[in-house]
């Protein structure tokens, strides 16, 4: 990547080419492979399960209770900071990691890294879409959500450290996966964790808090690593490579830091089974979905609404997640895409939120049909005119102005249509479809690259699940309007 012959080469800022790591930084926002595949967690036990509830809320923690406008608890501020620790991760995962990745590649004599990193980021949701119905059980019960917790937080900091030993290409992917599913997987027992840490009324703004650190947090350790990795050969004389892999431990030392805070305040508030009900509570959780889909099937604006969510979602996921791989492959060099990286997450934030006050002028549903409008308008741009560093540029800011606000108004939007008094079971499935939909689009756009061996046939692919998303939205009549 940046070292040739075993020597350091003298500093072009971030000039990568073939013979070392050929940049494919993906594109990415907090909520990639993350914030979209995040449902607002359940506030009330499951109504329908077979398994007893117990319930671990105490009067005096409901009357200790902050109003709705107060500042921000101690044990709030602790569950946010996790965003910031974990988030480093994701930078590192979408940018630094692919580049490695695409070198130790190249040295195997392979050279598709749009496939291989599609197929890998495709395994990893697989292994959490299948894991998420016994997760979500896990989850309710009695003092096993911090357990769990802490065992997939503890697999995706190990594996992120794992990466930073001498591995062959295949091995190396293998832990990446490892290190996506630990992470993934810690997050659907922290998303858990908000009913725990605060109320009902300030669950939006905690949770929005968790999401805005995280952009902004998850730069800091990200910049000090490829500080290191373009300035280390010359002020510490390290090999590149070398530089390359005590970012990964740097991360993983920062994810630790930031997850120290939770893991000693956190405390269970709200239970459906005791530890000794653990095989009713799953029992009842995969009854509890049934129930919960027959009813969607019923709903007809509900389930229109779950089609197209599952559709753009996926699109948006595979955007974040292959986006930069196919700026690697057209040989954009590697300056532009990690500033384009950096752009792209101060620019979702405000976006977010200038999205949100337009969803109250114009509704959810309008500006959500507006953002995959966008989106198809930038998978057709990306297929067709992205070919120099400019046009990423223009690509990067695009994706930063309309993701955040597609994810945090799906979610809120779902709120709305959904029976308030089912909530817990409707936000369960809405997770599951967030988690599952980061399989089809990287497939396809893997799958149609390797038969046509043309990457951007493959990225426009990406169009199909998009069309497919707005003829639902576009037909589904919208129950917040009167």
């Amino acid at each position: 990547m940046f070292i040739r012959n075993g020597r350091a080469h003298p500093l072009h800022p971030f000039k990568m080419n073939c013979s070392v790591y050929n940049s494919e930084l993906t594109v990415y926002s907090k909520e990639s492979t993350i914030m979209s595949e995040r449902a607002t967690a359940p506030t009330t036990a499951p109504a329908a399960t077979s398994a007893p509830v117990a319930s671990a809320t105490s009067a005096a923690s409901a009357e200790n209770l902050p109003e709705p406008n107060a500042k921000l608890t101690t044990r709030e501020k602790k569950w946010i900071v996790y965003d910031v620790g974990n988030s480093a991760f994701v930078m590192l995962s979408t940018a630094v990691v692919p580049i490695y990745a695409n070198s130790l590649l190249q040295s195997a004599g392979q050279s598709n890294i749009v496939s291989t990193w599609g197929y890998a980021q495709t395994i990893a949701s697989l292994i959490i879409a299948v894991m998420m119905p016994v997760l979500g059980s896990m989850a309710d019960v009695q003092g096993m959500k911090v357990k769990f917790f802490t065992g997939f937080f503890l697999t995706g900091v190990v594996a992120c450290c794992a990466m930073a030993l001498p591995l062959s290409w295949l091995i190396f992917l293998v832990v990446c996966i490892l290190a996506t599913v630990g992470l993934n997987s810690s997050l659907t027992f922290y998303d858990s964790m908000l009913v725990d840490i605060t109320s009902n009324e300030r669950m939006d703004r905690v949770s929005s808090h968790g999401f805005a650190w995280g952009y902004i947090g998850s730069t800091i350790p990200f910049i000090a690593c490829i500080a290191l990795i373009f300035g280390g050969p010359s002020l510490f004389g390290w090999s590149t490579v070398a530089c390359t892999r005590a970012s990964f431990v740097i991360t993983a030392l920062w994810w630790v830091a930031f997850t120290i805070p939770l893991l000693t305040s956190y405390k269970q508030v709200h239970y459906r089974a005791t530890a000794g009900q653990t095989g009713e509570a799953i029992r009842g959780t995969f009854a509890e979905l049934g129930s919960t889909f027959r009813a969607i099937r019923k709903n007809k604006p509900l389930w229109m609404f779950m089609i197209a969510f599952f559709f753009y979602i996926d699109a948006v996921n595979t955007v974040i997640s292959m986006s930069t791989s196919y700026g690697t492959q057209l040989g954009i060099d590697s300056t532009h895409l990690v500033m384009a990286l950096l752009i792209t997450q101060f620019v979702a934030f405000p976006s977010a939120i200038a999205y949100g006050k337009l969803a109250g002028r114009f509704g959810a549903k309008t500006m959500i049909t507006t953002a995959v409008i966008a989106y198809i308008c930038i998978v057709l741009f990306a297929a067709f005119f992205l070919r120099s560093a400019t046009e990423f540029w223009i690509l990067a800011i695009l994706v930063g102005l309309f993701q955040g606000g597609i994810q945090a108004l799906s979610r809120s939007y779902y709120g709305k249509i959904i029976p308030k008094n089912r909530a817990n079971e409707y936000y369960g499935f809405y997770d599951i479809f967030g988690k599952t939909a980061s399989i089809i689009g990287t497939f396809l756009v893997a799958t149609t690259t390797s038969l046509t061996g043309n990457a951007s046939v493959g990225v426009l692919s990406i169009a199909i699940l998009l069309i497919v998303a707005l003829i639902f939205l576009l037909l589904q009549k919208d129950p917040t309007r009167k």
